[in-house]
């Protein structure tokens, strides 16, 4: 028998923060950030940006949610996956954390940009403020090799842990194996990196199923079988 170290109002806990960094995640760089760069037009981007700065200042502020939220997730998942592997728990909070800090860190490349385009002309700071957004690009992508990393050891744990659906734990590997990859291609093989953007489907489903069972499963036991 393992015993469940969170009670379920943790486990619903961990399903909400697992919520915040996905609608964070996606809010802040699809809703928010993203109409506002076009990394083929260093002046159109400055102008974009400095007409609605309030909104990029609102993408980086939900990010930092993002990351609170994922240190928050990466505490929680370990107690609860402890009794399965403490080791692999332990190693997949430690990859968890550092994508975490290499998201946050890199955030102040955004925050750079503004301060660039507050101190000068465009003409003179565009070209140095998209520098600083594509920094930020490469920075999200080198957090998500060790949360690839993440991915495959919680995978592992989420498949021999007999209290989680072992589809779950398959898909959120995949969702690792999709993470390394395209991460090693932004930095590698940068023009083959479109080729991988369609499989980002798969973290999505996968984690966003994962989600909704820490937010809706009906455990309330506190021992599980192996």
């Amino acid at each position: 028998m393992k015993t469940l170290l969170l009670s379920p109002g943790q486990v619903r806990f961990a399903g909400l923060c697992y919520l915040i960094i996905i609608l964070c995640g996606v809010g802040s760089e699809v809703a928010l950030r993203g109409p506002l760069i076009d990394l083929s037009s260093a002046d159109g981007t400055a102008q974009a940006i400095l007409a609605q700065m309030m909104r990029f200042r609102m993408s980086i502020m939900v990010d930092v949610l993002m990351a609170l939220a994922d240190v928050t997730l990466a505490i929680l998942l370990f107690w609860m996956f402890r009794p399965v592997s403490a080791g692999l728990a332990l190693t997949a909070m430690i990859f968890r954390l550092l994508q975490a800090g290499l998201i946050a860190a890199g955030l102040l490349n955004l925050q750079a940009a503004v301060l660039l385009l507050q101190s000068g002309t465009i003409d003179d700071r565009s070209d140095l403020v998209l520098t600083f957004i594509a920094m930020h690009a490469y920075g999200y992508d080198l957090g998500l090799i060790f949360f690839g990393i993440n991915c495959l050891l919680t995978g592992a744990l989420i498949v021999q842990s007999g209290f989680v659906p072992r589809v779950l734990g398959i898909g959120i590997a995949l969702s690792g194996v999709v993470y390394l990859s395209g991460s090693v291609l932004r930095f590698v093989a940068p023009d083959l990196h479109g080729i991988i953007v369609p499989a980002y489907g798969v973290p999505l489903v996968a984690e966003t199923a994962f989600c909704l069972w820490l937010l809706f499963t009906r455990r309330s036991g506190s021992t599980a079988t192996s």
